[in-house]
């Protein structure tokens, strides 16, 4: 067995390394709250690929975290907005439910348009009726330093406006410009191991 995976292994390798470009990996972390002063913006939302039901609009704050624990603190600065849409498809949002989600960011880097879903994966934490979400986004529309990426969001939706909660989300951007990356040495040959047979279907 330790043979076929060293095979599709190489193959795999082999691949996506003859498609491969150089490419130096860019992340970037901001979180949302929702502001009256960025309101969700109609146009952004006419321009997703799915019939939008909610539209959800925000600042864009930079935020630091303690050396020792990793926790969130000192004073956020403003750095941006954001317009978010939403098919919503229950209002009882049950953990494990997708949502289709389109977002543009504002940022200083430049306009991030990314597209994907958010799936609920609580309404009862720490009290019922706050949900806490998680989305994944491809980016479809970025600057042209870059090449693509992805965000990710850890999300905080109060649609029943409880006292002492806000909507809002952290985001993480992870983002390809066409910079050499630092070095040719990566990871995967440590991170990576096969426990059984690997999936032998094409991979496009």
């Amino acid at each position: 067995m330790k043979m076929k995976i060293a095979i599709a292994a190489a193959a795999i390798a082999a691949l996506f390394a003859s498609g491969s470009g150089r490419a130096a990996e860019v992340v970037v972390q901001v979180r949302s709250v929702e502001d009256p002063a960025s309101p969700p913006d109609p146009a952004v939302c006419a321009q997703a690929p799915f019939h939008v039901n909610l539209r959800l609009g925000g600042s864009l704050y930079t935020y630091r975290t303690r050396h020792d624990d990793g926790s969130v603190s000192g004073e956020p600065r403003k750095v941006g907005r954001a317009t978010a849409c939403v098919l919503l498809t229950s209002f009882l949002f049950p953990p494990g439910l997708a949502q289709n989600f389109y977002a543009r960011f504002e940022l200083p880097q430049g306009a991030f348009t990314a597209v994907g879903t958010c799936t609920f994966i609580s309404n009862e934490v720490p009290r019922v009726g706050l949900v806490i979400a998680g989305c994944n986004l491809k980016l479809v529309g970025f600057p042209a330093d870059y090449l693509g990426g992805a965000v990710t969001s850890l999300s905080t939706f109060n649609p029943f406006r409880l006292a002492g909660f806000n909507t809002g989300s952290y985001y993480t951007f992870q983002l390809y410009d066409h910079a050499a990356p630092d070095s040719e040495q990566g990871d995967s040959d440590h991170a990576m191991e096969w426990v059984e047979d690997p999936p032998t279907q094409e991979v496009r």
